[in-house]
């Protein structure tokens, strides 16, 4: 059953998926669309979720479930991940990017993880430097940590003689 995103509690559940390139809005509006039929149908061993989908800055698609109604199972999970898959093959587009997506400029921009310490020394990336953490696990971590400062992430440790 489809929930409005903004009406999920904190505790749900959290995927985050980063296309490899800038949405347009008429493909921000078809994915919106084609997964919100899909969640609004989207069950576990019979038993109705519920979860909501939101696409953000034109690159990111969220997929929450509410797993206090009934849990997501293997299967249920793996039928999400499908659906990623069949949009992303539908509209030349791969939904599974593992680049760093950053602004910059206030912009979004992505990079290798591999060029990381390059960006750093250019100045590019700063310890202040807001960056997308697609690894957070439930809504209350997707609204505190999903984008946050360079320096309180992961990639701290690009910034240690930086940070004296």
């Amino acid at each position: 059953m489809l929930i409005p995103f903004n009406r999920m509690p904190d505790y749900a559940r959290v995927w985050v998926y980063q296309a490899n390139r800038d949405l347009t809005n008429s493909e921000v509006n078809t994915i919106q669309q084609i997964l919100e039929n899909q969640i609004n149908t989207w069950a576990a061993h019979g038993a109705d979720l519920e979860g909501s989908v939101q696409v953000l800055h034109n690159r990111f698609v969220i997929i929450t479930v509410d797993e206090m109604q009934n849990q997501a199972s293997g299967c249920s999970i793996d039928a999400s991940t499908r659906w990623l898959k069949e949009l992303g093959l539908e509209m030349n587009l791969d939904f599974f990017d593992r680049s760093v997506g950053f602004i910059y400029h206030e912009m979004l921009k992505t990079t290798e993880i591999a060029k990381i310490k390059l960006l750093v020394t250019e100045g590019i990336l700063t310890p202040d430097t807001l960056i997308f953490n697609n690894l957070v696990s439930n809504i209350q971590e997707f609204k505190s940590n999903w984008n946050i400062k360079a320096s309180e992430s992961w990639m701290k440790r690009y910034f240690q003689a930086v940070i004296v």
